[in-house]
């Protein structure tokens, strides 16, 4: 998941997970890097959950038609 974390910031970076990410890296100086990216791990894991049971989207994310 922390993995996936990473390739979120990467792919997705309008997406409502990653500004927060960003803001809270930002806040703290850049310091607790890796603590976030678990904390986001989570998070993600949270929302993409709700994307398999409701079909709710993640605020921002861009999806591609397969």
């Amino acid at each position: 998941m922390v993995e996936l974390a990473w390739l979120w910031l990467r792919y997705q970076p309008g997406s409502r997970l990653s500004c927060w990410f960003k803001e809270r890296v930002a806040r703290n100086g850049g310091r607790f890097k890796k603590t976030i990216i678990v904390a986001l791990a989570r998070k993600l894991l949270v929302a993409l959950w709700k994307y398999v049971n409701a079909g709710i989207v993640i605020e921002g994310v861009v999806m591609k038609s397969a």
